[in-house]
């Protein structure tokens, strides 16, 4: 199966991908006889006249949405699908992208001696950064040590997707390998929608969707994810199982350049967790 992202019929995937995701007695609609409650459903979550009435717009309309015969949807209708769908504040950000339809260029990545400075500085904490195709594009020594040898040339991907998807030594690093490799795709999701220009970013969609049944299934469930904050378990060869907090700090971009998001783990003071990072130090 191909995977590919088209941004002219972007907006149609998301919806139709979420609204297989929305299950009919949930919203309501399932055990109604006028909504084929009797019968025998033949699609998975909701039907495209059943989300119509949900968010209060005809049928046919809603139709052409998803075909991509309509355009840049009205605010009101783009509030009405996000609430029938159920959308968290990442998806909607995700529907007002592809709904307005204004491709943004592809930015370059262009890595400061500022920012790097700044990461060196961080020796007590482990750190890396990643631009909007998930490469890793600098780290400090903790970070690295810790993201399966970042410095260590050829030990893995640079590219934390592929790394995820296409190297078997990811599922050992991450004891939650659905979770981070949910994570990764609904980043790139973002990223595509933003910058559907980006002729490397399509390559990378294109070739884990050849190579992984995973990612496949990921990429057709509508996945979308913006970088936060947490805990994340991560497996160590010499640290063991560690179960770190995350925060996520976004660089701002430069003209033309783009924006990078720095990850950093901490452990609380006093935990095994922190005692280990001090030993990976």
């Amino acid at each position: 199966m191909d995977v590919s992202y088209d941004g002219q019929r972007a907006l149609g995937g998301f919806l139709r991908a979420r609204r297989g995701r929305v299950a009919p007695e949930q919203a309501g609609v399932g055990g109604a006889a006028g909504a084929g409650g009797n019968k025998r459903r033949r699609v998975q979550g909701l039907r495209r006249e059943e989300l119509a009435q949900l968010a209060g717009i005809s049928v046919d309309y809603y139709v052409r949405l998803e075909q991509g015969r309509a355009t840049q949807p009205s605010a009101e209708v783009l509030d009405a699908l996000a609430r029938a769908l159920g959308l968290d504040a990442a998806e909607r950000r995700h529907l007002d992208t592809l709904a307005a339809g204004r491709h943004e260029p592809v930015p370059a990545t262009r890595i400061g001696p500022g920012l790097r400075r700044a990461l060196d500085a961080m020796d007590r904490l482990p750190v890396f950064a990643t631009d909007h195709r998930l490469d890793v594009v600098a780290w400090n020594r903790l970070g690295a040590a810790l993201m399966g040898g970042l410095d260590v040339p050829g030990r893995r991907d640079p590219n934390n997707a592929r790394f995820l998807f296409l190297d078997p030594a990811a599922r050992g690093l991450h004891p939650d390998w659905q979770d981070r490799a949910a994570e990764a795709v609904g980043q790139l999701r973002v990223s595509a929608g933003r910058y559907p220009g980006d002729a490397e970013l399509g390559a990378l969609i294109a070739e884990l969707g050849a190579e992984s049944g995973d990612f496949r299934r990921i990429w057709d469930s509508g996945e979308v994810t913006m970088c936060a904050a947490g805990r994340k378990r991560l497996r160590h060869p010499v640290a063991g199982l560690l179960e770190l907090d995350f925060e996520t700090l976004h660089v701002p971009a430069g003209p033309g350049e783009s924006g990078l998001v720095l990850h950093v783990f901490s452990a609380e003071e006093g935990t095994a967790e922190a005692a280990a990072l001090a030993r990976l130090t």
